[in-house]
Parts: C-alpha cells; sequence; structure tokens
C-alpha cells in the first residue's frame, strides 16, 4: 500500500519543523513539489532547503509538476475554486500514481495542512475517484496565525472571548457579531482599511519566519493602514508574490482577577 504524509513545514522558518516531522521526512521516498512558476520559487527553495538541511537517509526522489493557474478575479468564485480543485486533484493523483508498491510520498505544506490549505481536501478527493490507492497521514506544523503571534508577542484571544479565522472575502461583509479578535488571510484587498479609527488594533505581517519578514502594528488609525498598504505594495512588487496575514483586535477590559 503507498503511503502519504502531509507534513506541516511551518511558516517560513525551516527551524519550525517539529521533531515528529523529521523523522517522517527521513522516512519518505518521495517528495511530492507543486511548482507554482518563477515568480514563486522561493517557495520550491525553501522546501528543497528543508530536505538538504534534515533529510540524512540518500536515495530520495523529488517529483515537481506544474501547478494549473486559478483565476484571481472570476465572476464565480465558487466555480473557480472548484474548478482549480478538480485540476489540482487531476495533477496530486498523477504525482501519487508515480510511487511504487510500498513507498512512502510526502507533501511539504506551508504552514499547517489543516488551515487554510487545499492538501488534505484534494488527496481525499483523489481515494474518492478510485484510480489509486493509498493511505496518509498528518503531520501538524506551525501555523501562520502562531507565528503572527508569537512574532508580536500577543495572543490570539482575550480572556473568555472566541476568536475567529477568516478571509479578507468574508471580512468585506462587516465585522463578525460577538468576535473581538479577528485573523485574516487571503486579503488582496487590504480590508483592514475600512475599519480605521474604531477603536481597533492590527497586527500585520508577511514573508514570516523568512529574511524578508516584515512586521506591524499599533492602534487602526488612517496613518498606518496606509503604511501597511504602501509596505504591501512595495514588498509585492518586489518580490513578484506576496504572503501575508493579519490580526485585528477590539480590546476588551481585563476580568477581575
Amino acid at each position: 500500500m503507498r503511503k502519504i504524509s502531509a507534513i506541516g513545514i511551518g511558516a517560513g522558518d525551516p527551524e519550525h519543523l517539529t521533531v515528529q516531522a523529521v523523522r517522517v521526512l527521513n522516512e519518505t521516498d518521495v517528495f511530492f513539489v507543486l511548482d507554482k512558476g518563477s515568480e514563486k520559487q522561493d517557495l520550491v527553495g525553501l522546501r528543497q532547503e528543508i530536505l538538504d538541511r534534515f533529510v540524512e537517509r540518500p536515495g530520495y526522489r523529488v517529483v515537481r509538476a506544474q501547478d494549473p493557474e486559478r483565476d484571481r478575479n472570476p465572476d464565480d468564485y465558487g466555480k473557480a475554486v472548484a474548478d482549480w480543485h478538480r485540476l489540482r486533484t487531476d495533477v496530486y493523483e498523477e504525482m501519487i500514481r508515480s510511487l511504487g508498491p510500498g513507498e512512502r510520498g510526502a507533501f511539504l505544506v506551508w504552514g499547517d495542512p489543516a488551515l487554510y490549505d487545499s492538501t488534505l481536501t484534494l488527496l481525499d478527493a483523489v481515494l474518492a475517484r478510485g484510480n489509486v490507492e493509498f493511505e496518509y497521514e498528518v503531520v501538524p506544523g506551525v501555523s501562520s496565525v502562531a507565528a503572527l503571534t508569537s512574532r508580536h508577542r500577543t495572543t490570539m484571544n482575550q480572556i473568555g472571548r472566541p476568536v475567529l479565522i477568516t478571509t479578507g472575502r468574508r471580512l468585506q461583509a462587516g465585522w463578525p457579531a460577538d468576535v473581538d479578535d479577528v485573523f485574516v488571510m487571503l486579503d488582496a484587498q487590504c480590508t483592514f482599511s475600512r475599519f480605521v479609527d474604531q477603536g481597533l488594533e492590527i497586527y500585520w505581517g508577511a514573508y514570516l519566519g523568512t529574511a524578508d519578514e516584515l512586521l506591524l502594528s499599533g492602534p487602526l488609525d488612517s496613518a498606518l493602514a496606509s503604511r501597511i498598504r504602501s509596505v504591501r505594495t512595495e514588498a509585492r512588487s518586489r518580490k513578484g508574490w506576496i504572503m501575508d496575514i493579519y490580526h485585528l483586535r477590539r480590546p476588551t477590559p481585563h476580568l477581575a482577577a
């Protein structure tokens, strides 16, 4: 039976790898890598750095495949994502099929495989097709949320209050009810700008854990919002891509001890 591991590799720092992740890396015969184009070779390079640094067993293979193009501004967002996932499922199926009987393959997943990543969904989709048999395990990793809070030396939640992790697209509908801490991912539109001067704090970060890491934080006023947009635009122009996340906090009174 083929075996697959979805290994969380953290938010950008190779030292985010857990002891479990290093062990599984050294039990793997084939590593699968999706090539996202020349602009994002940094992401491929980090994965190779991890293999060079932590894999001690000789003779492993790296299988690369081109990541299908995705429409970033579709008229029908749901359909566009479904079409993209179908094409990615085709790619995953072919890569897994390249494993020999009894071999172990692995996908090196940015952050944590369970948080805003499609790897587990795609593996389930391949299994549902029934064309190739395998079993898989998940190795957790340091998420971008954990990396952001640690770099800003803050917490995810306030005492007795819930936390929401969402996207910029969802936040455009307005501040969610009964939530004081909101983590926002996948927000090319800088939706935080609509909440300036409303008593919020923002903790923003990009390229977390890498040499290009950027961090900005403070009360969310128009000056800071403008600064974040400017820094983000310059960074994306310089590197050709950006991976960022932010935490919006509505401070609440501390509960009495």
